[in-house]
């Protein structure tokens, strides 16, 4: 099912709420101890005497040095690794690491499948058996043949931190595309395998990022890649200038044809699709990371390569679900913030579209066409609906699914009536399922086998009202043997941003945390796209402070309904949610036991200086205008920090590799939080190796990192981990 296509490539799995797992520690080696030291020696982070005024105002940034790459600069060098000894001795004193990591590995141990894709009669898909570093990738003859390993990425790096990241079978199912992810990078090398042989050959394709694979036919592909940057800063420079190529097999990538470009505005992204017909290829143009596109047709089924806009202006979301019959099918938010269905007559590009599908209460979150019927996926209350319309959008019939949970998938071909699709909740995995859109049958084409039963776990889901009135959804999953009475420990997850949808999947950390006798809950934060445009726009820019609002009354209802007792609650997040952890922290630290920034985003005065950070001032505003200047320094984790206030226990969590929030943002705030008088409860930084922002990290880092700081969170939330 096409879905937020540049939008989902530039934030990727920073926003995922699954968060795959694996690992334990040395079995051998005792950490364990009855209690955690009251109070740490913290390194000595060295401060530059760096002032800038802004508007009239006077900001200090004296770790600025901590910018630096930590590849480059041996200061910074230093500094991780002072900082990491000092985590890691602390982390040895608590008790329950090695049993969570346990836990986590069972939990992680099932045979898991990707969603299969169909070309020439060939089904591809991924396979885990279980604790693999890496997803395999599989080819089957046929719906029922023989299967081969086709591409087996554990075997490309020692520790695991090279993974298979993106694929595509050619049309006839005769060659693979595939993209190769290093430690964790954003950047892409892609190469090409001929399926029959199963060898790779000699075409090597550098500079790749936030981009669209797609094949011309069977002979080419098109790509999207930045220009090389300067040698030493390809993993903090800014991703300006990005162009779509068209690759030859067989070529060198010297070869490569540029076949659409936007140089009069280096600030444009730009990403293609092909349609299934092989008739159109749909170039995809954005400003940032809101959903405001322009969008170019090339009408390569005619031979001709010039290219000509079918929407001007960036002002709306267009996401290609595809093209049938010289149709060419959209999601809009234009006229409906929760988004309908158009169609494009191609034979006049300058007519208006029609509408096939009218917004409904529930927001649209995806489309397909499969054979002759268009398969559709709300969010009802962050929650999973799926139907089928004929191609004018009469109703065709429900897909049926499980009450709250999350389904993915359901793509597909016109002409080809087989799609697949998952569903997984909070506490199941969930099996991967065949459907015939025209017979309506569905028939189970994988199921794991599990180490507990699902059973044992209820969610529901409550709405709880915000500062200002507004109800918040929220999911509280836990243990139904759970005597909440009393209140437990509870771990509180949230992001807020982007037009991101938090929506129930599996954790195996997470299961581990509830097994344990924790509760989890996951509240649906206005920025997300649970609700539509409104719903982003209420919690964006000069709005944010309203996603900070709604954490804090989370936090507050799970204490005032007795869920959780005060010095009982964590809070979690990633990236975006990275961010929210800080901002809550500096604004309520009463509030919390505990808390986990990972990967944040902690500098808002700086954060479109590096990498991928200007695409965000969509969400986040433009330091350098005065309004916005005002509005990020009054939330800026890394500004706002309380001296002579008792903080919470905070964890903040990065990777020396990441490029898409660079660990300076992380190491400033860790700084500020070491260096200001917040109480005797720790702040400690955990700094992973070759792990980039979260993508393609291997089972055994995902285990052993989340069982080191869940295990941080249990004990400052009074959660026991028997042992």
């Amino acid at each position: 099912m096409r879905k937020a296509s540049y939008l989902a490539l530039i934030l990727g799995t920073a926003a995922m709420t699954t968060i795959p797992t694996a690992f334990a520690k040395d079995a051998g080696e005792d950490t364990a101890a009855s209690a955690a030291p009251a109070s740490l020696a913290y390194p000595v982070t060295q401060k530059v005497d760096q002032v800038d005024e802004q508007f009239g105002v006077t900001v200090a940034d004296p770790y600025r040095w901590l910018e630096n790459d930590v590849r480059e600069d041996d200061a910074v060098a230093n500094w991780v690794a002072a900082q990491n000894k000092v985590t890691n001795a602390y982390l040895d004193t608590l008790s329950g690491r090695e049993k969570l990591a346990e836990r986590m590995t069972a939990f992680f141990n099932y045979e898991r499948f990707g969603l299969p894709r169909n070309r020439g009669g060939k089904y591809f898909y991924t396979k885990n058996d279980g604790l693999q570093n890496q997803s395999v990738l599989y080819v089957r003859d046929g719906l029922n043949g023989s299967v081969r390993e086709l591409v087996d990425p554990n075997v490309w790096a020692s520790d695991g931190a090279t993974a298979l990241a993106g694929w595509v079978p050619s049309n006839d199912g005769s060659l693979l595309l595939y993209s190769i992810q290093d430690g964790g990078s954003d950047w892409r090398t892609l190469k090409v395998l001929d399926v029959a042989s199963g060898k790779v050959l000699d075409d090597n394709i550098d500079w790749v990022k936030f981009s669209g694979l797609s094949w011309v036919g069977n002979e080419g592909f098109l790509y999207s890649r930045f220009p090389e940057p300067d040698e030493g800063a390809e993993f903090q420079s800014l991703n300006v200038n990005q162009a779509v190529y068209y690759h030859k097999v067989g070529t060198p990538q010297s070869e490569d044809i540029q076949v659409f470009a936007t140089p009069e505005n280096p600030k444009i992204g730009n990403s293609a699709e092909v349609t299934s017909d092989g008739d159109w290829v749909v170039v995809t143009s954005s400003l940032g990371t809101d959903e405001k596109y322009e969008v170019s047709v090339i009408n390569i089924g005619k031979g001709d390569w010039t290219p000509k806009k079918l929407i001007s202006g960036f002002k709306n979301d267009w996401q290609l679900i595809d093209s049938v019959g010289g149709d060419l099918y959209f999601l809009t938010d234009d006229g409906a913030p929760r988004l309908r269905i158009v169609r494009f007559d191609m034979g006049n590009i300058e007519k208006a579209p029609t509408e096939v599908v009218a917004e409904q209460e529930a927001t649209l979150a995806g489309g397909s066409i499969v054979g002759d019927r268009l398969i559709i996926s709300y969010l009802e209350n962050a929650k999973s609906l799926a139907k089928m319309v004929t191609l004018d959008g009469e109703a065709a019939g429900d897909i049926t699914l499980d009450n709250i949970g999350t389904a993915r998938g359901f793509g597909g071909k016109p002409g080809n009536s087989e799609t697949f699709y998952s569903f997984s909740s909070f506490s199941q995995p969930g099996a991967v399922y065949r459907l015939d859109t025209a017979t309506g049958e569905t028939t189970i084409f994988s199921q794991p086998d599990l180490a507990f039963d699902p059973k044992d776990y209820v969610a529901r889901q409550i709405f709880y009202p915000s500062k200002d009135g507004t109800k918040i959804p929220m999911f509280i999953v836990h243990r139904k043997d759970i005597d909440l009475s009393k209140g437990a420990p509870t771990l509180l997850y949230g992001y807020g941003g982007f037009n991101i949808s938090l929506t129930p999947g599996f954790s195996a950390t997470r299961l581990a945390w509830m097994e344990a006798g924790g509760v989890f809950a996951m509240a649906n934060l206005r920025g997300g796209g649970e609700f539509g445009k409104a719903w982003h726009d209420g919690g964006r820019l000069q709005n944010k402070q309203n996603v900070f609002d709604d954490f804090i009354a989370a936090g507050e209802y799970l204490i005032a309904e007795g869920v959780t007792g005060k010095g009982q609650l964590a809070i979690e997040g990633r990236s975006n949610g990275g961010l929210l952890v800080g901002a809550v922290t500096n604004q309520r630290p009463d509030l919390f036991a505990a808390g986990h920034a990972a990967v944040g985003v902690m500098d808002m005065l700086r954060f479109d200086r590096f990498t991928a950070g200007r695409y965000w001032v969509d969400d986040y505003g433009y330091p350098d205008r005065e309004p916005d200047f005002k509005n990020l320094l009054s939330y800026s984790p890394y500004h706002n920090i309380k001296d002579g206030t008792d903080y919470p226990a905070v964890i903040v969590s990065t990777a020396d590799t990441d490029d898409r929030v660079v660990p300076g943002h992380s190491f400033k705030y860790t700084a500020a939080l070491q260096a200001a008088n917040t109480g005797d409860a720790p702040k400690i930084i955990r700094i992973e190796t070759r792990a980039g922002h979260g993508s393609g990290k291997p089972t055994e880092k995902i285990i052993e990192e989340f069982s080191d700081i869940y295990a941080f969170l249990a004990y400052h939330t009074g959660l026991e981990i028997a042992e």
